[in-house]
């Protein structure tokens, strides 16, 4: 797949992320290489234990468990998308509740995904952490 693909795949992922309010995981475990590498800034802190480093599909698939669970999407809107060779970078912003504590994190985003033969093989993604940790009630 060309850089393009990767950029339209991504887009509808994303849409659909975002007006099911997080029912689409199917969507994104679609896009993952079996081997996927994933690393979120928050790495498994207190109250996002969930964002600890994955090297699977089926440890993203426990990544989206532990989201879903103790968290309430809001919004989830993506803004510009660069790509470069096997990169597609997002920038845009998301927004949740935290069930446990109803406190709500709102936050600039951006992904950095590495696709190889048309799936995800690499996810990074950073958003501020002190806002979420303060939401989840740390």
């Amino acid at each position: 797949m060309g850089t393009g693909e990767n950029v339209a795949r991504l887009k509808e992922a994303y849409h659909q992320w975002h007006t099911s309010k997080g029912g689409s995981v199917a969507a994104w475990l679609d896009l993952m290489a079996d081997n996927v590498s994933v690393r979120s800034l928050a790495n498994g802190g207190p109250g996002a234990e969930f964002t600890q480093e994955i090297r699977s599909k089926a440890e993203f698939k426990r990544y989206f468990d532990g989201l879903l669970t103790d968290w309430e999407m809001i919004h989830y809107t993506t803004g510009q998308f660069i790509a470069e060779g096997d990169w597609v970078a997002m920038r845009g912003s998301t927004g949740w509740k935290n069930r446990a504590t109803g406190r709500v994190v709102d936050t600039p985003k951006a992904d950095f995904w590495k696709f190889r033969d048309g799936k995800v093989v690499e996810f990074h993604e950073f958003y501020d952490t002190a806002a979420l940790f303060n939401a989840a009630g740390r």
